[in-house]
């Protein structure tokens, strides 16, 4: 079986939820912020406090 592109790392929340998502090829962290109250969903680069993505080293 192959390998998963993009793992959830992080989950909270139940009604407004938020995860981080890694993509096992670049390492590269994302924030998925969904609503059930609003019926919305938004996905962006984590950043660190100089603007640069998150990058989980790979193995």
């Amino acid at each position: 079986m192959a390998k998963e592109r993009f793992v959830e790392v992080y989950s909270q929340g139940i009604t407004n939820v938020e995860k981080i998502i890694v993509d096992t090829e670049t390492g590269v962290n994302y924030i998925l912020a969904s609503s059930a109250l609003t019926v919305g969903c938004g996905m962006s680069v984590l950043v660190d406090q100089n603007g640069k993505p998150i990058v989980t080293p790979i193995s």
